[in-house]
């Protein structure tokens, strides 16, 4: 008979393998998990943590971290000795938290491309990505004229955090008229209490999948932060893929009837789309530069400075460990992903006006 003690482990090799089985099904993915078992299991989520001031996911990762080095510390010296039992109960840890990960959140990354949902193209040319280039700055532009009426100033958020979050779902409502799969609801987003770390980590923010908490960097500077929650946002109601989370918090922050909002959005969007220049061509990204704003030059340096401060071994280590973690996730770019989201810009506006 089969010892209690080798269950857990062999269930985590059963899991991987059962996994690796349901991505090659993306179709049955996106209808029964995605589409129905993750809907009650995050909005159950969000309605009980939601209201709570502070992550109680953050919480419950420091009391587990704190267990296990309390029980690292007390098998120290018999570690050598029972190696075996030990090395059995780490993987019962991983066996355990493995499931609760893909079951509360994780299998997301298995569904339906965004792609193949909304039936935009994959592909597009250097002419196409330069015209949609030039229509970002010009309404970006725009939106920032409206609102300082001086194109040599820095816009300034009049609003707190806890207002853009409120102001967040608004935009997802008006999203929600267009796409009604990005319907948002039973909000539950927060800024981290590791924010200072995240910051050495070169993280903005993240989604607790244990809790469906959406925690924001609280530290960022102010014109980004909309639009880096409306992203966390998206992972709550099951896009997984960095680059579709960016696409929905763009589309979420451009729809938004806040200029500040859009202004979010849009600057988002012109980073990344002056972020495939620099890869592309050096001098077609100084010409578009020097028809963006200066104001809006003067946020993009507000940003720079920000990360710069915080720029250490410790960020390139964690972003290593992070590529290897989305790669492992059925995202082959890894990190490169989030740039992924200009591919869907530019191909879902081309019939559209922006």
């Amino acid at each position: 008979m089969l010892q209690k003690k080798y269950i857990l482990p062999i269930m985590l090799l059963v899991q991987i393998l059962v996994l690796q089985i349901i991505s090659l099904f993306p179709r049955f993915v996106e209808d029964y998990y995605s589409n129905r078992i993750y809907v009650g299991i995050s909005n159950l989520s969000r309605i009980v943590f939601g209201w709570i001031p502070f992550s109680i996911g953050d919480i419950i990762y420091f009391l587990v971290i704190f267990l296990l080095l309390r029980w690292l510390w007390k098998i120290r010296k018999s570690f050598k000795a029972n190696w075996k039992d030990h090395v059995l109960k780490v993987l019962s840890f991983f066996s355990i938290f493995y499931f609760l990960f893909n079951f509360l959140w994780g299998v997301n990354y298995h569904r339906v491309p965004l792609f193949e949902k909304m039936e935009i193209k994959k592909e597009y040319t250097d002419a196409e990505l330069l015209a949609f280039t030039k229509t970002v700055i010009a309404k970006t532009n725009e939106i920032h004229m409206q609102i300082v009426m001086d194109k040599n100033l820095k816009v300034a958020f009049p609003y707190s955090q806890q207002e853009v979050f409120e102001k967040n779902v608004d935009g997802y409502a008006e999203l929600a008229k267009i796409h009604p799969y990005f319907f948002y609801d039973n909000t539950s987003v927060k800024k981290s209490i590791i924010s200072l770390p995240l910051s050495y980590m070169g993280f903005a923010g993240y989604l607790n999948p244990f809790t469906n908490e959406a925690q924001v960097n609280d530290k960022l500077p102010m014109y980004s932060f909309p639009a880096t929650a409306a992203h966390e946002m998206a992972h709550q109601i099951g896009y997984a893929s960095e680059s579709e989370a960016n696409f929905i918090g763009f589309l979420a922050s451009v729809k938004n009837k806040d200029l500040y909002m859009q202004y979010s959005g849009y600057t988002m969007a012109l980073r990344y789309c002056l972020g495939n220049w620099e890869v592309r061509d050096e001098s077609i990204l100084d010409e578009l530069l020097a028809t963006v704003n200066p104001g809006i030059r003067g946020n993009f340096r507000e940003s720079r400075t920000f990360w710069d401060q915080y720029e250490t071994f410790i960020e390139e280590g964690f972003k290593i460990f992070y590529d290897n973690f989305l790669k492992l996730n059925s995202q082959e770019e890894g990190l490169d992903s989030y740039s992924k989201f200009v591919d869907l810009m530019v191909n879902y506006y081309k019939n559209e006006k922006l």
